[in-house]
């Protein structure tokens, strides 16, 4: 009996650690996941009650999952349009929505299969026979694949290329396509490039005229709106913004 009573109370004391623990979700953009992994850790560990959950994907699916009721506590798109539909639906706290980071659309072959392909100078070289198959995330959900579309659009190749896009659904579906030599030729962010390293060759910088913008908010049903304020307030620290720097994005 005393040992029963023992193990009960040695029992009730180790519950107050897990209740204390404080779940922060946060649902990102899947260009974001290597750098991003580096700041929640950093978070935690001057939070010890805190343990983040990060939650990437393409940024219009995980603004349909936030619609469809998913328990996320802080939302970051790729692009400002998915933020603002999140806002018009309601979805966020639009008071605290901040911009954080910056990116730039490449063109990246693969390394792999055969010798690299030579960078291009205008994206008018995509409709060349070395050019077979062309990677971008689809711009229905994927904002790279939207401003890759809008790009091509612009420079009246679009629809040329129709027969050799093929489609991902995320940037970094895009990257493995790449890598493995899947596709001759593909449409991700400056970071992803700088994460694939000399695994892959940049076609070309700097693709389009569009800054990528990278928003962040707490959502409307966040359970934790204290603490995701600290987060998004925390994305800005110097801290933050070095490991950001060192995978690629811009201030």
């Amino acid at each position: 009996m005393h040992k029963l009573l023992s193990f009960f109370l040695a029992c009730l004391v180790s519950l107050p650690v897990y209740a204390r623990a404080d779940t922060l979700t946060v649902s990102a953009a899947a260009s974001l996941v290597d750098a991003l992994k580096e700041v929640a850790a950093n978070f935690e560990s001057r939070h010890s009650h805190v343990q983040v959950v990060l939650n990437f994907g393409a940024s219009g699916t995980l603004l349909q999952q936030i619609a469809q009721g998913a328990p996320v506590d802080v939302f970051i798109s790729a692009d400002p349009l998915t933020m603002d539909k999140a806002q018009e639906q309601y979805l966020i706290d639009a008071s605290t929505r901040l911009d954080f980071a910056k990116n730039s659309l490449v063109l990246i072959g693969p390394l792999s299969g055969g010798p690299p392909q030579p960078g291009i100078a205008e994206l008018g070289a995509l409709t060349h026979d070395a050019y077979e198959r062309v990677a971008l995330g689809r711009p229905e959900t994927v904002p790279a694949g939207r401003y890759a579309k809008a790009t091509l659009e612009q420079a009246g190749i679009w629809q040329v290329l129709q027969a050799r896009m093929i489609y991902a659904d995320s940037v970094r579906q895009v990257l493995d396509y790449v890598r493995r030599g899947e596709v001759d030729a593909g449409f991700v962010y400056a970071s992803d490039a700088a994460v694939a390293g000399k695994t892959v060759r940049i076609l070309m910088h700097d693709v389009g005229d569009e800054v990528v913008s990278y928003p962040a908010a707490v959502t409307r049903e966040s359970k934790h709106g204290a603490l995701a304020a600290e987060f998004l307030e925390f994305l800005s620290d110097p801290t933050s913004q070095t490991i950001l720097d060192r995978h690629g994005f811009r201030p």
